[in-house]
């Protein structure tokens, strides 16, 4: 039984070795079977490798597409902040009875509504400008005007020195070049700076301006000048020619010299000259010479503005009305508690100093400035003149409010 047991079992372990060597690939079938493989992996790779570069393609697109977005963004973003927009606007109310006539005065007047565009071309070369609207409407018959005050090209020619052309604010006076309302007391501005300092006051041609490390600085203006009429007995503000189609015969020449270089304080003192105040229109007037100095002192809460101007006019015309000599002059103290600020005002102004009547008027104001922003601002403020009976005499309250971005 052994001995067959024996047998079997090795038949048996016969059959399975044969079966296996049978299943067992040979030399030759192990090698094709290592070619076709090796040929797959090369396959591969080159798949592999044209997808890899279609990738980078791509990626290599994006990144270009998000460069020049990105460009494209910061140039917007350098045009934008090269051009800036801004304006100012006041709203008055005027209650005021005339002591000598019937010129009284109760009215509500958008005084002006003004709007500002700059552009900044390069670090050196740059654009000013400023639109009015003046008293709400403009039109035929209608009370208002539309005026461009200001449209001037600025040019730094060093760190010290600039030249500007175009229309321009003259260098003259506190207020004619600084008149956003929260810049001054007051609802209307003060008499000087309107009757004899004729505020606004633009004209069209260039100017040189200097600033130097000691606060000092010079303008030199050369520019259309005024144009004085017999009508308004040579007053300034009537000869106002608003650079529209303007009489240009006679040129106009100021100068300024300022002077910052103590904290809180500003001494100015200017000089325009009219070759011919009547732009060679009328052969009874000849030149004419204005000359202005003013002072600002701000020291904590307290404030002090000071200011004289003269015009001196030659010809026998301006003389024989007295109007040869036109003067006036104010002083102006402050005290100011964190956004409320108290002020009064005595000022003189004569236009026709040199007749023989009596054509001095005379005002006393007191009032308050209350700053809801540092750019927002209401007015009110009683106004008491003196004057002969010839003339009007406004006593009474203005009201306003003012605002400028």
């Amino acid at each position: 039984m052994k001995f067959t047991r024996k047998i079997l079992l090795l038949a048996l372990l016969t059959h399975f070795a044969s079966s296996a060597l049978a299943e067992t690939p040979s030399n030759e079938e192990i090698y094709q079977m290592m070619l076709e493989l090796k040929k797959e992996i090369a396959t591969l790779k080159a798949e592999n490798k044209k997808l890899k570069e279609s990738v980078e393609v791509v990626e290599e697109s994006v990144d270009e597409v998000v460069v020049a977005t990105d460009e494209a963004i910061k140039e917007q973003a350098k045009i934008a902040s090269r051009t800036t927009f801004g304006g100012y606007g006041e709203l008055h109310g005027n209650w005021l009875d005339d002591q000598n006539g019937s010129a009284d005065k109760d009215e509500v007047d958008f005084h002006r509504f003004v709007l500002e565009f700059n552009h900044q071309f390069t670090d050196r070369l740059r654009f000013y400008s400023e639109v009015e609207l003046e008293h709400s409407v403009a039109g035929e018959d209608q009370v208002g005007e539309f005026e461009l005050e200001q449209a001037y090209i600025q040019y730094d020619l060093n760190d010290k020195y600039s030249v500007s052309g175009g229309v321009f604010l003259m260098p003259v006076g506190i207020l004619n070049e600084t008149h956003e309302p929260g810049t001054f007391y007051g609802v209307e501005r003060n008499n000087v700076e309107n009757k004899i300092v004729p505020s606004t006051w633009w004209e069209g041609g260039a100017m040189l301006s200097g600033k130097y490390d000691n606060g000092l600085s010079l303008d030199l203006a050369l520019s259309s000048g005024l144009k004085a009429t017999v009508a308004s007995n040579y007053a300034p503000r009537s000869a106002r020619q608003k650079v529209g189609e303007a009489d240009a015969k006679s040129p106009s020449i100021t100068g300024r010299m300022k002077y910052t270089g103590l904290p809180g304080i500003e001494i100015a003192a200017s000089i325009n000259h009219q070759v011919d105040y009547s732009q060679d229109t009328l052969s009874s007037v000849d030149d004419a010479t204005l000359f202005e100095i003013h002072t600002i002192i701000e020291k904590g809460n307290y404030g002090l503005r000071a200011m004289y101007a003269r015009w001196d006019i030659n010809g026998s015309g301006p003389a024989s009305v007295g109007a040869d000599e036109q003067f006036g002059w104010y002083v102006e103290p402050s005290y100011r508690i964190n956004d409320v600020g108290l002020f009064t005002r005595y000022s003189v102004y004569d236009n026709l100093a040199n007749s023989n009547a009596d054509t001095e008027i005379k005002q006393w104001d007191i009032g308050i400035n209350w700053w809801l922003h540092k750019d927002v601002v209401v007015k009110l403020d009683y106004q008491n003149q003196s004057a002969a009976s010839s003339l009007a005499e406004l006593d009474g309250i203005n009201a306003g409010i003012g605002y400028a971005f």
